[in-house]
C-alpha cells in the first residue's frame, strides 16, 4: 500500500485511452484499477455482477461502500477510471480528500470525438486482435461535437478549481504518454509502486491508426467548422477581478410580502427598499435584513412562493453615481481613505474638501473621466485599491449570488415601473404602488456631462456587463 494514498481515480472520458491506461496500471504487482465502478449502467465492467463484493444496488444506495471496498483491495491500491458522466456523487467524496490519488488522462478531442463516433458506428470498443477489426467512418456533426466538447471542457475546469481549492495536485497524462514506458514507471511511482514495468502491455491495439482525414467521411465540412470555433478563446472578454460570494447579509425581505431582494451596489437600492417598505404599508425599518444564510433558508421555507429579485443598473449611470456618492461626496458612507488615495496617488482633480467654488461641471467631466480611468486599471487588477462592490461588475456580482441562489428575476433600473407592480402581483400584491424615480446626482447630473468619450471608456471597462445584459448607449436609455 501507498504511504501517500489510500485509492486513485484515473479522471478520462470514452476514447482516450483510458482501457490501454488501465492494462497498464494492472500489470504493477501492487496496483489494481477496477474499471468503470462508477458507471451509471454496470459495475466496473458491462455484465459483471459485482466488484469486490458490491453490486450494482448496493452501490446506487451507498457509493462510499464500493470506495471503502477498493480502499481495502487485499494490499494492492486500488482504483477506478471515472467519465465526466458517472456517479456525480463520488466527487464529493474524492475531491477533497487528499488520499486520494489523482490522475487525469486527456487526448485531443476532436481525435476521441472521432474516434467514439467510430466505435459507435462498428460497435467495436476495444481491440485485441488486429484480425478482428472492423473499418468505418466517422460523420462530423459540428453542433454534437460542441455539445461534447463544453461537457469536456467544463468537467476538466471542475477539476482543476477543486485541486486548486483544496491545495492538491493530480498526476497528467496525454493520450501519447500511453506508449512512453518512462512515464508509466513515473505514474507508478507517484502513486508509491516501487517494482518498474521493463515493457508495456501488448494486448490492446489501436484501432483507427490511419490519419484523421482518411477517418472522417465529411472531412472538409469539419475543417470549415473547427475553424470557426474559438479554440482558444480569442473573443473572451477578459476578467481579472475575484469572485464573489453570495453577500447575503445584504440582502432584504418584505415585512409581510414574500419579496427578497438581491441588490447590486451602485443600484437603485433605496428607491427599491422604499417600494418595498410602501408595498407592506410599514416604515423601511421594519424590512427583513442582515441574515445569514441559516436565517435566510429560514425565511424562505416560511415563505411559500416566495420571489427574489435583483436590479441592474446601466453601467455609465452606475459609474457615476458611484463616484458621486462614495467618491467626491464626504458625507456620511463616502470613502474618505480612498478617496484621499485617489486624490493623492491617483491625482483625481477633486475637492480637497467640502468647498466646490470652482468645482463647475467642466471640472466635474474632467474629474468623472480621470475616475473612470482608475476604474479600468482597478477591475483589471492594477491598482493597491480594492475591487470594491460598488463599482465590481453586475455579471461578478450576479454570478457571486449563484453559489447561494440565483434571483428568480433580474430587472433593469429602467423597466421598474412595469415589472416592480408585476412582480408583486405574483405574490398576491395586485395594488402595488409604483416605484420612486432615483433622485438625481449631486453636485451635477449625468446628462450635464455626458459624452462619447465617457460611453466608450465606460464600455471599455465593463465590456462583461455590455455582453451578458445587452446593454446600449446610455444615451439612448436616457432619450
Amino acid at each position: 500500500m501507498s504511504d501517500k494514498f489510500d485509492y486513485f481515480i484515473v479522471f478520462a472520458e470514452m476514447r482516450t485511452g483510458s482501457n490501454f491506461l488501465e492494462a497498464n496500471l494492472n500489470a504493477f504487482g501492487h496496483l489494481a484499477c477496477h474499471g468503470e465502478a462508477f458507471n451509471p449502467h454496470f459495475i466496473g465492467y458491462p455484465n459483471q455482477a459485482d466488484t469486490l463484493g458490491v453490486t450494482l444496488a448496493m452501490r446506487e444506495s451507498d457509493p462510499q461502500r464500493l470506495i471503502d471496498a477498493v480502499k481495502g483491495d487485499g494490499g494492492a491500491l486500488g482504483g477506478f477510471r471515472f467519465f465526466h458522466d458517472h456517479d456525480p456523487r463520488v466527487l464529493q467524496i474524492a475531491l477533497p480528500d487528499p488520499r486520494c490519488a489523482k490522475i487525469v488522462l486527456t487526448r485531443n478531442p476532436v481525435d476521441s470525438y472521432v474516434s467514439w463516433k467510430i466505435a459507435q458506428a462498428t460497435g467495436q470498443w476495444k481491440l485485441t486482435d488486429v484480425k478482428r477489426r472492423k473499418d468505418s467512418q466517422a460523420v462530423f456533426d459540428r453542433d454534437e461535437f460542441e455539445a461534447h466538447l463544453t461537457k469536456l471542457q467544463e468537467f476538466q475546469v471542475t477539476l482543476q478549481n477543486a485541486l486548486q481549492v483544496t491545495g492538491q495536485t493530480a498526476f497528467y497524462v496525454a493520450y501519447e504518454d500511453l506508449q512512453d514506458l518512462e512515464v508509466m514507471n513515473g505514474l507508478a511511482r507517484y502513486l508509491g509502486e516501487t517494482e518498474m514495468l521493463d515493457s508495456l502491455d501488448k494486448k490492446l491495439k489501436k484501432q483507427n491508426p490511419e490519419p484523421i482525414s482518411d477517418k472522417v467521411k465529411n472531412f472538409e465540412q469539419m475543417e470549415e467548422a473547427l475553424a470557426r470555433l474559438d479554440r482558444f478563446n480569442l473573443t473572451r472578454t477578459p476578467n481579472f477581478e475575484p469572485r464573489r460570494g453570495p453577500a447575503v447579509p445584504g440582502y432584504v425581505a418584505c415585512a409581510k410580502a414574500a419579496l427578497l431582494y438581491m441588490p447590486l451596489r451602485g443600484g437603485p437600492e433605496a428607491e427599491v427598499c422604499q417600494w418595498m417598505a410602501a408595498l407592506d404599508g410599514v416604515g423601511q425599518d421594519r424590512l427583513l435584513s442582515k441574515f445569514n444564510q441559516k436565517g435566510l433558508r429560514q425565511w424562505m421555507r416560511r415563505s411559500a412562493g416566495h420571489r427574489s429579485f435583483t436590479v441592474l443598473r446601466h453601467p455609465v449611470a452606475r459609474a457615476h453615481a458611484v463616484f458621486c456618492q462614495y467618491i467626491l461626496s464626504i458625507g456620511p458612507g463616502s470613502y474618505s481613505d480612498i478617496r484621499q488615495t485617489l486624490r493623492k496617488a491617483y491625482k483625481l482633480p477633486i475637492p480637497a474638501g467640502a468647498a466646490y467654488g470652482d468645482y463647475d461641471r467642466r471640472a466635474h467631466q474632467v474629474a468623472f473621466k480621470a475616475f473612470l480611468a482608475f476604474l479600468k486599471g482597478n477591475l483589471a487588477g492594477q491598482t493597491g485599491v480594492r475591487i470594491d462592490p460598488a463599482w465590481a461588475t453586475q455579471a461578478a456580482t450576479v454570478q457571486g449570488m449563484g453559489q447561494f441562489a440565483l434571483p428568480d428575476f433580474i430587472l433593469r433600473e429602467d423597466e421598474l415601473g412595469a415589472y416592480l407592480p408585476a412582480l408583486a402581483a405574483q405574490v398576491g400584491h395586485g395594488d402595488a404602488p409604483a416605484p420612486m424615480a432615483s433622485p438625481n446626482d449631486q453636485p451635477h447630473q449625468l446628462r450635464d456631462i455626458y459624452d462619447t468619450e465617457i460611453e466608450e471608456a465606460c464600455a471599455d471597462i465593463y465590456q462583461r456587463d455590455y455582453l451578458m445584459f445587452g446593454f446600449g448607449a446610455w444615451r439612448d436609455q436616457a432619450a
